[in-house]
C-alpha cells in the first residue's frame, strides 16, 4: 500500500518506478558464470540495492574493478562499524586489510545479514580481483591501505574538530573519490582529476549520510558510534544524544542545520568534478549519488524527523533521478532545483541562516553560470501532473497493480 499511496500522491513517479524495477530485473540476471564473480555481482546486488545498477552500466573492465573495489571497501566498512570487535582485534586486521585482499583464503567473521556472508565468503572477491589488471590491482591495494589506516586512527580518536570531521569524512570516503577517479583513468577513458575535488565527491556523500543516519548510529548496539563533531554539536547541547528528546527539538534542529550548511561547502567543488567527465556511463554512475545526495541534504534541512526516525527520498523520486540524470545539464538543474526548495525553509532565526543561505546562493550561481539550466525541461521535486483527473489516477493505480502482479509471478 505504500508504493500505492505514493503514486497516488504523485502519479508522475509511476513510469520511472516500472523503468527501474524493470531495469534492475534485468541487471540482476546478468550475472557472470563464473563462481566468484557470480558472488561478487550477487553479493553487490544485496550490500547496494539501486547503486549496483548504476555500475552494471559499466565498460566491462572498468565495471568489474568498480565491483571489486567495492566491496573490498565494503568489507573493511564492515569490520570498522561493528562495535563487538574489541579495539585490540580490529585495528590490526584494519590495518593489514590492503594484503588479505592477496590472500584467497582468508576470511573474517564480522557483521549481520548480507555483510556477514561477504566477510565469511570473501576468498571469492580475492580471487575476482587477483583477475583485474595490474593498474587496478594498484589503486584498489593503494586506497584500501589508506582508508584501513585512516579508519584504525579514528577508533581510537573522537571527532571533536571539524578539522577531525574533514579527515574523518577524508579516510572513508574521500578516499573512496580518488579511487574511483584513479579506477577512471586507468581505463583510458577519463583524465585524472584533482585528489581535491575527488575528495569532495567523496565528502559530500558521506556528510549526508552522517547527516541522515544520527538516529540509527545513536542507537547503535551494542554501543554507539558518532561522527558529529563536537565542535558543532556541542554549540546546542551538553550530549549529542540530547537531541533524541523532543524538549531539545529547537537546538536539534539547528544543529543540523549547522551540519547540513557545512556539507554544502563541497558542493561547488562536486559541480566541477562531474562537469570535466567525458563518458556517459562513468558520468552517470557519479553523477547520479551525487544528486541523491543534494536532495536528501534539502529534504533533511530544518526537519525535526532526522532525529525521530529516517528522513530520505520516496522511492518515485529515487527512480526519477536514476531515469533522468542523463547529462550535466540533468545535474545543474537538479542542484538549483534542491537548494531552492532547501532555501525555502531558511529560517531568518536560524544561528546559520546567513551561511546557509550565502552556500546554497554560490551553489544556485555555479549552475546558472553553466548556461544548461534552460536545457531540463522536467523537475525532479515537483510533480508536473498533480491536477491529473482522478480517473487518470485510477488507471495509473490498476496498470501498476497488474505490472507487480506479472513482475512477481516472474
Amino acid at each position: 500500500m505504500g508504493t500505492f499511496g505514493a503514486i497516488l500522491k504523485h502519479p508522475d513517479d509511476f513510469y520511472p518506478i516500472m523503468k527501474l524495477a524493470m531495469a534492475m530485473k534485468s541487471a540482476a540476471k546478468q550475472i557472470p558464470p563464473q563462481p566468484h564473480w557470480a558472488f561478487c555481482y550477487t553479493m553487490l546486488h544485496k550490500v547496494s540495492r539501486s547503486f549496483a545498477l548504476v555500475i552494471q552500466q559499466l565498460d566491462v573492465n572498468l565495471r568489474d574493478a568498480v565491483c571489486v573495489f567495492y566491496l573490498v571497501l565494503r568489507a573493511l566498512d564492515t569490520v570498522e562499524d561493528d562495535t563487538s570487535i574489541p579495539t585490540d582485534v580490529k585495528v590490526p586486521i584494519l590495518n593489514s586489510f590492503h594484503r588479505h585482499i592477496y590472500d584467497c583464503e582468508w576470511h573474517f567473521s564480522c557483521g549481520t545479514k548480507d555483510y556477514k556472508v561477504l566477510m565469511d565468503e570473501f576468498h571469492h572477491v580475492s580471487t575476482a580481483f587477483l583477475e583485474l589488471g595490474k593498474g587496478y590491482q594498484e589503486a584498489i591495494e593503494d586506497i584500501t591501505r589508506r582508508m584501513g589506516a585512516g579508519m584504525a586512527k579514528f577508533i581510537c580518536k573522537e571527532v571533536e574538530t571539524v578539522d577531525d570531521y574533514d579527515e574523518y569524512c577524508h579516510y572513508v570516503a574521500g578516499l573512496v573519490g580518488l579511487g574511483l577517479s584513479k579506477l577512471f583513468h586507468a581505463s583510458g577513458k577519463e583524465d585524472l582529476s584533482s585528489d581535491s575535488l575527488s575528495n569532495s565527491m567523496g565528502l559530500f556523500l558521506q556528510k549526508t549520510n552522517i547527516i541522515r543516519d544520527y538516529l540509527e548510529d545513536i542507537n547503535e548496539i551494542p554501543k554507539s558510534r558518532m561522527f558529529w563533531p563536537r565542535q558543532i554539536w556541542n554549540k546546542y547541547a551538553d550530549k549529542l544524544e540530547d537531541f533524541k528528546y523532543e524538549e531539545n527539538s529547537e537546538k536539534a534542529v539547528q544543529c543540523l542545520n549547522d551540519m547540513v550548511t557545512n556539507a554544502l561547502d563541497h558542493a561547488e567543488d562536486c559541480l566541477q568534478y562531474m562537469s570535466a567527465l567525458k563518458d556517459i556511463a562513468i558520468f552517470r554512475f557519479c553523477a547520479i549519488p551525487q544528486v541523491m545526495a543534494i536532495g536528501t541534504l534539502a529534504l533533511c534541512y530544518n526537519n525535526v524527523k532526522v532525529f525521530r526516525g529516517v528522513v530520505k527520498m520516496r522511492r518515485g523520486l529515487t527512480a526519477k533521478v536514476i531515469d533522468q540524470t542523463r547529462t550535466m545539464s540533468d545535474v545543474y538543474g537538479a542542484f538549483f532545483e534542491f537548494s531552492s526548495l532547501m532555501k525555502t525553509k531558511v529560517n531568518d532565526l536560524d544561528p546559520n541562516a546567513a551561511l546557509t543561505l550565502k552556500r546554497i546562493e554560490a551553489i544556485q550561481k555555479s549552475c546558472i553560470s553553466s548556461g544548461n539550466l534552460d536545457k531540463r525541461g522536467c523537475s525532479l521535486y515537483k510533480s508536473q501532473t498533480q491536477h491529473k483527473s482522478t480517473m487518470m489516477i485510477m488507471m495509473l493505480v490498476i496498470v501498476l497493480a497488474i505490472f507487480f502482479a506479472m513482475y512477481a509471478k516472474n
